[in-house]
């Protein structure tokens, strides 16, 4: 498991893994070594989940502004 940012996960599968990994880190169980390289793994998937989100965030932002700046109805 690295640090590195896997950037081709989708959201979807970020989020999926993410809970994978914290559903074992709650069960317990695990040698400490593990346990710290699933929390390494799973700070590497809350980044990335909160990249694709902020990235989901600024593509609202410009659309809406877009839309504004367009004078759409819809956004006003």
């Amino acid at each position: 498991m690295t640090d590195d940012l896997d950037e081709t996960l989708g959201y979807e599968q970020a989020r999926d893994e993410l809970a994978e990994v914290v559903t074992k880190l709650e069960a317990g169980g695990l040698s400490l070594e593990d346990s710290l390289a699933l929390w390494e793994r799973g700070e590497t998937l809350a980044k990335l989940c909160d990249r694709h989100l902020a990235g989901a965030r600024e593509r609202i932002e410009n659309a809406l502004a877009a839309a504004e700046s367009e004078g759409d109805p819809t956004t006003r």
